[in-house]
């Protein structure tokens, strides 16, 4: 796609006020993210042992259902925090190269309102 050249707007700007809101919003959900994502590793480790401990029967074992259907949960979570660390890291990516808050398809600014919804978007919301 070839980028139209466009004024920055005031809301989205990847310079001064408004793109340091915008980096220092994208960082705190990426601090945020991380924790979350140690605390489910942390998870997954407990339920790792506790299913070392356990009969391997799953099936005959009332504890061992359980433990694996936590642990299945653990790492759903785990990978949906994965995926939103690289999306922070894109949008950190877009606003350090400017083309934070606009959109990847048609190069138009995306809106004030969905960034705030959707701070790592990319897409504005015709082509969301």
């Amino acid at each position: 796609m070839t980028r139209r050249a466009r004024a920055v707007p005031a809301d989205v700007a990847s310079t001064g006020t408004a793109g340091a809101v915008a980096e220092a919003r994208l960082r705190a959900l990426r601090a945020e993210a991380e924790a979350e994502l140690r605390a489910a590793s942390e998870r997954i480790a407990e339920l790792t042992a506790a299913r070392a401990d356990a009969n391997s029967d799953d099936e005959h074992d009332p504890e061992g259902a359980t433990i694996g259907f936590e642990w299945s949960q653990a790492d759903a979570i785990r990978t949906g925090l994965r995926q939103r660390l690289a999306e922070v890291d894109a949008a950190l990516r877009r606003v350090a190269d400017g083309t934070y808050g606009f959109c990847a398809v048609c190069g138009d600014p995306i809106a004030a309102a969905r960034l705030e919804a959707r701070p790592t978007t990319d897409r504005c919301i015709r082509h969301a």
